[in-house]
């Protein structure tokens, strides 16, 4: 069967690959899959940056953003319903974390990803999981169902918010998102939905960007400058140190940022760190990094979508290529915020 493949370590590698059928040891379902999202991840992937494939293969099938249908019952699952994969898997030994289905909290770094570190994604027509890794996708949710994973990303971040505000009183009103790409417009989406003012920070003055902002409701900003309100929390999904530490001298008594993004290579800034960590000390303001998600977030994600607009979600997703092109996906075209490939075509 046809799969989404690179070659562990080698940049340059992507390729449409002939992968035999998913082992029954990924799973005891088995799945069509339907979609994968590209993300940051995918690009690294790609690049040759990190990533391993399974035991004794010299290449990896990407894909940890997914929707598949399933073709085999399991338990708790029918013929025909739509799913998709948690990427992350707990460490054997198993870390105290794992042990507490907080694989995303691993200690021990010997947890596997799907299409990430160990595993096979999902980046293919067929793939296997196990019931307990499948997550349900809403038949209304149809395609959108894709966009799940991204959304626990935030869904996680939200909830890491929730428990550093909770060490006291917390009563946030403005919510700055920096970034407009996936991360930062779903981010946004759920604050929105929390009753909270939204600004949104990005460099990009024209394409679908400012509007789908302004269509939630939120304030389109394309220079901090622009910020008229002093931001409770700051969800920072660029991965610029330069935004970062901006956005950090902002923060009010108690305000929280947590960060979800990472740069895409290394860049110098200068700092004056002891202003900047006198500011943060005395006024209790926390900084938090957040990746991946737990398996609650990923029911968490589907809620969010489902109260959200979805022909607002349609817009996310800007671009969709054929798996036997799926290649250039990693292209990106003006205009571009998620792209997707359709594992059938």
């Amino acid at each position: 069967m046809r799969a989404m493949t690179v070659v562990p370590g080698k940049a340059d590698s992507a390729a449409v690959g002939e992968v035999a059928e998913p082992p029954l040891s990924d799973g005891s379902m088995l799945v069509e899959g339907l979609l994968a999202g590209i993300c940051g991840t995918d690009h690294e992937l790609v690049g040759g940056e990190f990533g391993s494939g399974r035991s004794g293969s010299d290449r990896l099938v990407i894909g940890h953003e997914s929707l598949g249908r399933v073709l085999e019952p399991a338990a708790g699952f029918t013929a025909g319903d739509l799913v998709l994969g948690i990427v992350r898997r707990p460490d054997p030994v198993p870390c105290p974390a794992c042990a507490r289905g907080e694989w995303d909290f691993c200690r021990n770094g010997l947890y596997t990803e799907r299409g990430i570190k160990g595993m096979d994604g999902y980046g293919a027509e067929r793939w296997r999981i196990d019931p307990y890794y499948a997550v349900p996708v809403p038949a209304t949710l149809g395609s959108l169902g894709v966009l799940v994973e991204p959304a626990s990303i935030l869904t996680k971040a939200w909830d890491q918010v929730d428990q550093v505000a909770a060490r006291s009183w917390f009563g946030p009103k403005h919510v700055l998102v920096t970034g407009a790409g996936p991360i930062g417009l779903l981010a946004a989406l759920i604050a929105v939905q929390r009753g909270y003012t939204v600004h949104v920070l990005d460099r990009a003055a024209d394409g679908p960007k400012p509007q789908l902002v302004r269509d939630l409701g939120a304030q389109y900003l394309t220079d901090l400058s622009e910020l008229d309100a002093v931001p409770d929390v700051v969800i920072e999904a660029t991965g610029a140190g330069q935004v970062v530490v901006e956005c950090a001298k902002l923060l009010p008594a108690a305000g929280v940022m947590c960060l979800t993004g990472i740069s895409p290579g290394p860049t110098s800034i200068d700092v004056q760190l002891d202003a900047l960590i006198r500011q943060l000390v005395v006024r209790n303001a926390v900084l938090v990094g957040s990746v991946n998600a737990a398996k609650r977030h990923y029911a968490d994600a589907v809620e969010v979508l489902q109260a959200a607009d979805p022909a607002w979600l349609g817009r996310l997703i800007t671009r969709t290529v054929p798996l036997s092109d799926w290649p250039s996906a990693l292209v990106r075209e003006p205009g571009d915020i998620k792209v997707v490939v359709d594992l059938q075509a």
